[in-house]
């Protein structure tokens, strides 16, 4: 895994492995990384590493506690997990669980990201109003199994979408707003004219489906916005 530690955690009876990027120095805060569908990517390796270099401890959670050999896979994996809300939010609450137990994150506040299936993740957690200042999503879905009850989101939010991803319409959006809306959620939304699923992606031109494209310049923007949250909610460097 690059050089990432291994965190063993588990969800009841379902065992699970955690990566973990440490920065070099104190830690601002302690961020959990959701990944896509397909759980741990190269792409997903780099972003956590990333964060460890901007001064943040960051765990890349696991979805399914099983390797996945391809897209193709992981599309069956994603139903069975998503298929109960309970269960689903139980998965993702056990990783933000595994975050608090690392060592060193005694005292710092967390946060929560994800790209793809893992925006959404992070999203959810904010529904449920789980112990984190901030959720992040890239290119995420933004449907959810259980809209988030008036009053119960606490984190700060911010929505990195592409306005031509066709896996997230417009009234998918619109949805979202409302939701967030009723909540009385303190949510950003940034969306970018053109733009396809997967933007942050490099890889994503070479697998061959129209509905996903890495657009460099989203991918800049959306990142610069996450930090610029982070400098709000944690602090500058």
């Amino acid at each position: 895994m690059s050089g990432l530690e291994r965190i063993d955690y588990a969800d009841g009876a379902t065992p699970l492995a955690g990566w973990l990027a440490r920065p070099a120095g104190t830690a601002r805060g302690a961020l959990l990384v959701f990944p896509t569908i397909v759980n741990v990517t190269p792409l997903v390796e780099r972003r956590a590493r990333m964060l460890a270099e901007a001064g943040f401890i960051a765990l890349i959670a696991d979805f399914y506690g099983q390797p996945v050999a391809s897209f193709e896979a992981s599309r069956p994996l994603a139903a069975d997990l998503r298929r109960d809300v309970d269960g689903y939010r139980a998965r993702i609450s056990a990783a933000l669980a595994a975050l608090r137990s690392v060592p060193g994150t005694e005292g710092l506040k967390l946060g929560a990201l994800g790209y793809c299936m893992g925006g959404q993740a992070a999203l959810e957690l904010a529904r449920i109003g789980a112990n984190i200042a901030c959720a992040v999503s890239f290119h995420g879905e933004l449907s959810t199994g259980r809209a988030a009850e008036p009053g119960a989101v606490s984190a700060r939010i911010l929505v990195c979408h592409g306005d031509a991803d066709p896996i997230v319409p417009r009234a998918q959006v619109l949805g979202f707003w409302d939701e967030m809306a009723r909540a009385g959620a303190n949510w950003h939304f940034h969306a970018y004219a053109g733009v396809r699923h997967s933007f942050t992606d490099p890889e994503a031109d070479s697998r061959g489906m129209d509905a996903i494209k890495y657009d460099a310049s989203a991918d800049r923007q959306s990142w610069a916005a996450m930090i610029s949250l982070f400098d709000e909610v944690y602090g500058p460097v």
